[in-house]
């Protein structure tokens, strides 16, 4: 929710619209997979579904990034975006590493 209220408050212009939109689709398919992942029918669903999230979660991180280096939206908010995706990258990375026996 929180992605959602930083995405509505970002400025009205064309470059804030097409970031916005897709950090929009990006950051809301990290939570879609999961999800997805959770009702999976095997394992290797649910490892497709994870690395899916996986690969959202770092998307969002470049679109957050590039918002906060071209000084869109509120930095402080930016950071802490940034700092959530993160974690929770390094968590569906770390999960990935242990369900394909790689940890």
């Amino acid at each position: 929710m929180r992605l959602i209220k930083f995405i509505d408050k970002l400025p009205k212009d064309s470059v804030c619209n097409v970031m916005g939109k897709q950090l929009l689709k990006s950051g809301t398919s990290i939570l879609a997979n999961y999800v997805e992942a959770n009702s999976a029918s095997s394992k290797k669903n649910f490892i497709n579904f994870f690395t899916h999230s996986l690969k959202s979660a770092n998307e969002s991180k470049v679109w957050l990034a590039l918002l906060r280096d071209t000084k869109k939206g509120n930095l402080t908010e930016l950071k802490w975006l940034l700092e959530e995706l993160t974690e929770t990258a390094n968590i569906l990375a770390s999960s990935l590493l242990t369900l394909k026996g790689k940890k």
